[in-house]
């Protein structure tokens, strides 16, 4: 007998134009159990705002629906955008007495011990800093969304503590896997590595080829609408970074020369800062003002 097909959870995406970024709301349409993948927090640069402006239409659809958001998922500490999981964590608890689960994978410790002497931060695990993660799931640990099983796949490469959330049959592949025609993420952050990453991605190739890959990222290339959905079998046969038949050599070398043409990402200063302690701002200082650090000549 051949194997059930995975359960197929409800997908709804919302893109963040300005850093490119897909959040997802997963719902098991069973139980309207529901998990909040990778979610941004508007911030102007320029100005210091930061909002959850973006992140309206995600509640607006959970409520519309009748959804219990159970998870708020974080496929790794971004150095690209804030993320709004620990205020949406804290709206949710203040609407309904409840709040949901903010998980993130172990190696997020490996992650911070890297970057908090940067900024002058405790080295201590995430779990024991206030307002941090409620949970932190090893490699391959199982849970649920509802009835819907789940899994937290490792796939470091692009940082340490880089997770794909499958959740039935789809699959959040943080910064692993981008549109086939965008290949692949960067591997040159501290404790990146191409060929990890590339051990990754065969990890995720063993899945079945029908099941949906949900992108973290994508900025529309050459002028094509921003797309977030594709399957393993589409990347396997043509990812332009790492197909079925591309070797590990071959995609480190690529890997390697494209990064070295990259640019230090535009928000990573003010994202780490943040996304290392689940999104929580910084305490306000005495006189009642938040302040992220900009260290100087550093990176």
């Amino acid at each position: 007998m051949p194997p059930a097909p995975a359960a197929a959870p409800h997908v709804s995406a919302f893109h963040h134009r300005d850093t490119g970024t897909w959040t997802y709301l997963v719902a098991d349409p069973a139980t309207r159990a529901a998990a909040i993948v990778d979610p941004v927090l508007d911030f102007d640069p320029r100005s210091g705002r930061t909002g959850l402006d973006s992140v309206a239409p995600l509640l607006e659809r959970a409520a519309a629906d009748g959804l219990r958001i159970d998870w708020l998922l974080e496929t790794h500490a971004h150095a690209d955008h804030l993320s709004a999981a620990h205020a949406l964590r804290e709206r949710l608890r203040a609407a309904d007495g409840r709040a949901p689960r903010l998980a993130i994978g172990r190696r997020i410790g490996e992650v911070r011990r890297v970057f908090a002497p940067l900024f002058g931060l405790s080295d201590e695990e995430p779990a024991q800093q206030p307002a941090a993660f409620d949970h932190l799931f090893d490699d391959d640990e199982g849970f649920a969304v509802g009835a819907l099983p789940a899994r937290a796949i490792p796939v470091p490469g692009h940082t340490q503590d880089s997770l794909a959330y499958l959740i039935g049959d789809a699959l959040f592949a943080g910064d692993s896997l981008f549109m086939p025609d965008s290949g692949t993420a960067r591997c040159d952050f501290p404790g990146g590595d191409a060929a990890m990453l590339y051990q990754s991605i065969q990890r995720l190739y063993l899945l079945p080829e029908a099941t949906r890959v949900f992108v973290c990222h994508d900025y529309g290339k050459d002028g094509r609408e921003p797309a977030c959905e594709t399957t393993i079998g589409a990347q396997k046969q043509g990812n332009l970074h790492v197909r079925a038949d591309t070797d590990e050599a071959g995609f480190v070398a690529l890997r390697e020369a494209r990064d070295r043409t990259l640019a230090v990402p535009a928000l990573i200063l003010p994202s780490l800062q943040v996304n290392l302690r689940g999104g929580a701002l910084p305490e306000p200082e005495a006189n009642g003002v938040r302040y992220l650090k900009l260290p100087l000549d550093q990176l």
